[in-house]
Formats: structure tokens, sequence, C-alpha cells
């Protein structure tokens, strides 16, 4: 064989390294496929015997200790309120500015965590000035507490209920409308994660000191990919009298984000009086007729302010009133592709009465009252949390009727 040639010897030195790199990288490269397995395999084995990992994956906030919490509560001396996912009490952060927080424990008998979980991840991604924000955790089996900001004054349906000695001035409610409304268009546009709140309720939105709202409560939120329309749940969530009809039923649509869009509708109307029983009867002579057929009534004669039973209210004010009904009316259609979405609601709240038209009135559907009571019966919500629409008879959100 004949020897080789010079400049063959040196292509062969100069090849030889290259080989050996690469054969070692090819041995790295299997190293570490190697180790990203057996790490995960660690990890699978681990989930599977608790959520720690999980939790701690999903949000990097503060942690506290249940000794912690109680010491930050005074061991659970000032009670807020109470809910169907547990207590929530007051206390103060355990550093140098000792501010006041709101600490919800829930319920040991509560589930598996999801609830909580859904909480930690939904409002640890979201930052906006119409969201509660959320300070820290406690997760020791099953002691689970989430730390919030605290709201002095409380929760919407205080300023909004019958029992109120003085009430709200119409340019307040509706600047909280409009609070509330941008806080929604921040979750399903603006967020890191898309998410669909489920439960938009009077009590799930506090005021703070400077009467600006704030949603709280995200146990029922699920987190969506920012291009999903269409959510699928294996069961309906939320709150009798404020569920989309597509949520408890799939012949009415897809649920979407625009099941938030009509519970903010039923908030509105509720802010307004219009859901109330007790002005539909003075109101009308007919009480036969079904919620929302005699606000439509009242528009179309111009009749407003009869809708609301005050006869004091100036021509500003009055403005602001049918907007907002308006802008209800159009949130609690039945069909979701006929409801705007949360960013549109936020330009017609802050665009001319003038450019806003009356919606389509919905149609009563009888079977729609039969489907809405078999879940009213089979679907366990927070007693706290449906009084206001429950205790006035039967909703049917199938047609938006509400029977008076």
């Amino acid at each position: 064989m004949a020897p080789l040639a010079g400049g063959n010897r040196n292509s062969l030195r100069k090849l030889i390294p290259i080989l050996g790199g690469s054969a070692a990288l090819a041995v790295l490269i299997i190293i570490v496929a190697i180790a990203v397995l057996m790490v995960r395999a660690k990890n699978a084995k681990r989930n599977s015997d608790s959520n720690d990992e999980n939790i701690e994956a999903a949000v990097m906030l503060r942690r506290y200790s249940y000794e912690k919490v109680k010491k930050m509560t005074n061991s659970f001396a000032h009670v807020l309120g109470k809910g169907g996912f547990g207590t929530v009490y007051k206390g103060k952060l355990p550093d140098a500015t000792g501010r006041d927080i709101a600490l919800k424990i829930l319920d040991e008998s509560n589930g598996n965590g999801e609830d909580f979980i859904n909480e930690l991840a939904s409002m640890s991604r979201a930052s906006h000035v119409n969201i509660v924000s959320l300070f820290g955790f406690c997760y020791e089996g099953s002691k689970r507490a989430i730390i919030y900001e605290f709201m002095p004054n409380g929760s919407l349906d205080k300023f909004i209920s019958e029992n109120m000695s003085t009430k709200m001035d119409w340019k307040t409610l509706y600047n909280i409308a409009v609070g509330v409304a941008r806080g929604l268009e921040y979750l399903h546009n603006s967020c890191v994660s898309k998410i669909v709140h489920f439960d938009i309720k009077p009590q799930n939105i506090l005021i703070d000191g400077d009467l600006r709202p704030k949603i709280s409560d995200f146990g029922l939120s699920k987190l969506c990919k920012n291009k999903e329309s269409v959510i699928s749940l294996l069961d309906a969530r939320g709150t009798v009298g404020y569920i989309a009809p597509e949520v408890y039923s799939k012949s009415y649509g897809g649920v979407s984000h625009k099941s938030d869009v009509y519970s903010y509708g039923m908030v509105v109307l509720e802010m307004i009086g219009a859901t109330n029983t007790e002005r539909a009867e003075t109101s009308r002579s007919n009480i036969s007729m079904y919620f929302p057929d005699w606000i439509y009534e009242d528009l179309e004669r111009k009749e407003t302010m009869r809708l609301l039973g005050d006869d004091h209210i100036i021509e500003e004010e009055e403005k602001i009133v049918k907007k907002m009904t308006l802008v209800g009316l159009w949130c609690i259609q039945t069909s979701p592709f006929d409801r705007p979405p949360m960013r549109k609601v936020v330009e017609m709240l802050e665009g001319s009465l003038e450019a806003l038209q009356i919606p389509p009135k919905p149609l009563l559907n009888l079977h729609a009252v039969t489907a809405w009571e078999s879940v009213e019966e089979s679907q366990e919500t927070s007693s706290h949390s449906t009084q206001s629409l429950l205790e006035r008879k039967t909703l049917s959100t199938g047609q938006d009727t509400l029977l008076v």
C-alpha cells in the first residue's frame, strides 16, 4: 500500500479532531437525554405522591407556614366573610409594612385542591388595576390558604343590596361597571395566559378604598391557550343566576370567554336594579311578564326611570342608567355569538349613548325553564353567592328570562 502523500496526511490530521469532537458531542447528547428522561421519571413519581412541586412550579409566590398564617390573622380572630370554598379573615403581613391583608382559608373537605391550584395559577399571572393582587399562600397537607390584598369596602353586593340605607350614586356605579369590564378584557386578551373566570358576580367584585373595583376569587377559572376560543368543560361551573346558558347545555353554543360576558351582563343589570322583582311589580301592571321583556317594553316607551322607580334622577344620570341597561342586555344574549367581546363592551360603555342600539329581545323557551330547574336542583353552589337571584324565584338563563 502506497504511503500517504503529504497533503493527504495533513487532511487526515485535520479530520481526526473533527471526528473525535463529533463523537464526543454525540456521547454528550446521549448523556443529557438520559439525564432528562431520568429527571422526568423522577418528577412523575414525585407528582403522584404530592402536589407540592406542581404548586411551586406554577406560581413564584411567597409560601407561608400554617403557624405563620395563624399569627398573621391573630388566630383567625376577624372574619370578613364566608363562602362556598372557605372563610376569609383579616390579617397583616409579617413584614416591616404590616400591610392589611385578606386571607382565605379553604375548607379541608373541598375536593383535592384543584380549585386552590386554579386560583394560585390564575392570580399569579394577572397584574391589573382591576384584579385583586396576590401576596402568597400556605399549603400544608389539607391546610390551604391564599393571601391577597385587603379591600376595605368589601364586595359589590353590599352596595347594591335593597337593604342598603344609602346607595352609591349612578356615576360611581357606572365607573365600577367600566372597571370590571376592563379587568375582564385584560383577563381575556392581555394576560400572560388567557383566563376565563367562570364566576363573575357581585360577591366576587371587591371595592377598594377609592371605590375602585377588583375582580377576585379565581377558584373556578380556567387557563387557556391564547388562540383557543372554545373551552372544554367536564361539568357546569359558576353560580346560579349568572351562569351562561352554554355552560350547562351545549345546545346553546361553545363555552368561551363569552360566558364571562353573560355573567358580567347579569351583574350590570343587577347593579341598576333591573333584576329586582319588587320594582318590576310596581313598574308594570302585568306582573306575569318575563325578565327582560318588561325592560324592553319600558325602553321602547322611553320610560327608563319608571323601570328603576326613581322620579328624582337628573338627565345625565338617566343617560348613564340607559347606557348600562343596553350594554347589559347585549351581554346576556342567548347565543354567545350575539354577545360583544369585553373589548367592545368597554368601548360601548365609554362611547356615546346615541351609538348604542337596542339588542334583539330573547324569545321565551319553556324547555329552557325546565333545563335550568334541573341544573338548579343538581348543581351545588354557594348559598352565600346565590341568594340575591334565587330568592326572586326562577332564572332561565337559556332564554335570559326571570319569572316575576
